[in-house]
């Protein structure tokens, strides 16, 4: 699971970057709002029905790559966030942005820097416990 740390930083963040990938192997990635929910992030949008990323997924590959992130400071030079790689589903739902269609990322791994204070070095990384299957 996210430390306390990496999930206050996700719900304080309402922009992430969002990866996935055509049939043609073609990479894509598009801003996205996001919510994070019992450790799985939600990604929707008004027109999400007719967006690439939608039907990349359509077209069989579920594995997505989402990173959060922000720039505190410019002087001193400071970065923080979140990278996250996991699997995507369709999920009918209300959530952040209304009620339709939205992308339930389980998420598999994860990397954070500048985010997780007590860490034993500046960047981060969990394996997530993935549900299985039927669960």
């Amino acid at each position: 699971m996210f430390a306390a740390e990496e999930v206050a930083y996700l719900q304080s963040q309402r922009l992430g970057r969002l990866a996935t990938a055509a049939p043609n192997g073609q990479p894509d990635v598009m801003p996205v709002g996001h919510a994070l929910e019992d450790g799985l992030i939600y990604v929707g949008g008004r027109y999400n029905r007719q967006t690439r990323k939608v039907k990349n997924i359509e077209a069989g590959n579920a594995r997505i790559a989402l990173i959060v992130d922000d720039l505190v400071s410019t002087h001193p030079w400071t970065v923080r966030g979140i990278r996250i790689y996991g699997t995507a589903e369709f999920v009918e739902r209300a959530g952040h942005v209304g009620t339709g269609l939205y992308l339930r990322i389980t998420p598999h791994t994860s990397w954070s820097w500048g985010v997780v204070s007590n860490s034993a070095s500046y960047f981060h990384k969990v394996v997530h416990k993935v549900p299985a299957q039927g669960a």
